[in-house]
């Protein structure tokens, strides 16, 4: 990860030493051992999204999937500002991926000037590191340590499934003597019975391949050089076992008998700056991996999101390699992440992305495409039934107000188009959520015709204006000829939208800050060519945070294990 300014970090008082645990802190004003409480109420405030409870938020840290079917999710965190600078890793965990309960903080800083950059976690089931003697679920959590004079990678450890961590006595387990050598990510291979590591190099395009028998003593034992998209530094490498689809065409291509294992592996590498579009950005390469070398299966830079807002994704450890993968991204980006109006409106800043099942498919134009749906929504609908919908939506349109039947604010839509022509294809389908308020709108739109382009539009929201907030994005989407059809898949959740089309093939996230809540959608088609079938539904989404709100309406989060943790007084002094 990389912020725009160090400068921005918070002055903390002088280190006491001794600590043995990374849940006492060095500065008073971050609490130890106890959560800090949200307002999640905001107008701005994604309901299905997860957001931190204040302050500022970047990329996503150390996902795992506990032994008790807890999803564990850090990121990197400044609780004294709404600006990158003091990073920390925050916490939070859930059994369904959207209703999340926030945890105090993982893991601090160790003394004035250091900051926990990202990195990623692991369960040592074996007992590898030493660690966790009569332990299987021990997890170990793999850093960078920031400071002025060089960046290491550090680990740390917890007996206790993720909740309070350890500083490994014998720290750093790599050190190069650089200021620029970040972002762990590490898994277990088992063919060769070791640890591996990718970690970037940044500036100087290189991806390092590290493996390990203990996770403690690490060995170099390759390098990927200079692929795809470079811009001013690699950054937040992951490297991942996928499966395949055996059919991307079917109705619903997650069908557990449509998955086939596989030994293809894709190491994901985010950029910033030097997008296309301008600022961060994240590429895929899709190849082989034998335990120390990767080998992609050729050097095109394959771009996972066609919006802006989709950075330094990461993926769970722990799901099974012949299951999707799951991944979260951080919803924003580095040109203007530190100034949007959340920060001085509702005294946060940064959503993370929806939850993503991944997949690799084989393609008419394209092998090895990496295919990304939202992680199962439907328990989130606030009633069994849609709240509107139509089978007959060719060259007509669907106009609906949920600002009563979906309070959240939060709703999603699947539109399908069947029986396009093969041959002269013509017309749009278009969709617009709107606010009845203020008229701001946030809108996009598929072209049945000429190169089938698709694209989104958040012009039209006035509550922000920078010169680097882009506010259109396009991409092609062919027409699948086996089937004659075209699947969308749109989520929308107050100040942040994602789309899928055509079985997660292309999908986009963009956020947006209007200056009224948005409150109705418009589904629409016209000059479609005769024969055309058009299908659409609207469901509405509950809130993840309003049934974890106190009398006060605040979210406290996981008071009641805080309570048995280290705390502190006023002073500092530490007390049990």
């Amino acid at each position: 990860m990389l912020f725009s300014s160090l400068t921005a970090a918070c002055l903390l008082i002088p280190f006491v030493q001794a600590q043995s645990s990374t849940s006492i802190y060095v500065e008073p004003s971050v609490p130890t051992g106890t959560p800090i409480p949200g307002d999640y109420s905001g107008a701005l405030r994604p309901q299905v999204h997860y957001s931190p409870p204040k302050g500022f938020m970047n990329d996503p840290n150390g996902m795992f999937l506990d032994p008790d079917g807890v999803y564990h999710l850090y990121y990197q965190y400044n609780p004294t500002d709404i600006v990158a600078g003091n990073q920390h890793w925050g916490h939070a965990t859930s059994r369904d991926l959207y209703t999340w309960e926030n945890q105090p903080i993982a893991i601090y800083p160790g003394a004035e000037g250091e900051g926990i950059f990202s990195g990623s976690s692991v369960i040592d089931v074996n007992n590898t590191s030493g660690f966790f003697p009569n332990q299987t679920n021990g997890v170990v959590a793999i850093y960078t340590l920031n400071t002025a004079e060089e960046e290491t990678q550090e680990i740390a450890y917890s007996k206790d499934n993720g909740y309070t961590f350890t500083k490994y006595a014998n720290n750093p387990v790599i050190s190069i003597n650089s200021t620029q050598f970040r972002d762990p990510k590490v898994t277990w291979h088992p063919s060769t019975q070791r640890w591996v590591m990718v970690v970037a190099y940044a500036q100087e395009f290189v991806i390092g391949f590290y493996t390990s028998p203990n996770l403690k003593t690490w060995t170099h034992a390759s390098n990927f050089s200079r692929y795809g998209l470079l811009g001013l530094q690699y950054e937040c490498p992951n490297l991942v076992q996928i499966p395949m689809l055996s059919n991307i065409s079917i109705e619903n291509p997650l069908e557990q008998s449509n998955i086939a294992s596989s030994d293809m592996f894709i190491l994901q590498i985010s950029i910033n700056p030097g997008a296309p579009l301008g600022g961060s950005i994240a590429q895929y390469f899709p190849g082989t991996f034998n335990g120390t070398h990767f080998t992609p299966i050729d050097q095109a830079a394959r771009i996972a999101d066609f919006g802006k807002d989709n950075y330094a994704g990461q993926f769970f450890y722990g799901i099974p390699a012949t299951s999707p993968q799951v991944s979260i991204a951080w919803a924003s980006n580095w040109q203007y992440a530190q100034v949007v109006p959340t920060g001085s409106l509702e005294g946060w800043r940064s959503a993370m992305s929806l939850p993503r099942y991944n997949v690799l498919a084989n393609t008419t134009r394209g092998d090895y495409t990496l295919v990304s749906l939202p992680y199962d929504l439907s328990p989130l609908y606030s009633s069994t039934s849609s709240l509107a919908n139509s089978t007959s939506l060719a060259n007509t349109s669907l106009l609906y107000d949920y600002s009563s039947t979906a309070p959240s604010g939060a709703i999603t839509f699947n539109m399908t188009i069947t029986s396009i022509p093969l041959a002269n294809a013509t017309g749009t389908a278009n969709f617009t959520f709107m606010s009845s308020v203020t008229g701001e709108s946030i809108r996009g739109g598929f072209y049945l015709g000429g190169d089938t382009p698709f694209f989104l539009d958040r012009g039209p929201i006035r509550g922000f204006d920078n010169p680097f907030f882009t506010d259109k994005f396009s991409t092609n989407n062919l027409i699948n000829t086996d089937t004659q059809t075209f699947r969308l898949q749109v989520v929308i959740d107050r100040s942040i939208l994602e789309v899928f089309l055509e079985n997660g093939l292309r999908s986009a996230t963009t956020i947006f800050f209007p200056d009224g809540m948005l409150d109705t959608v418009m589904i629409s088609t016209r000059d479609l060519n005769p024969g055309v079938q058009v299908s659409a539904a609207v469901y509405g989404l509950k809130s993840t945070w309003t049934s974890l709100e106190n009398s006060n309406g605040t979210v406290a989060g996981n008071t009641t294990m805080a309570s048995q943790r280290v705390r502190r007084d006023t002073l500092g002094h530490i007390s049990i």
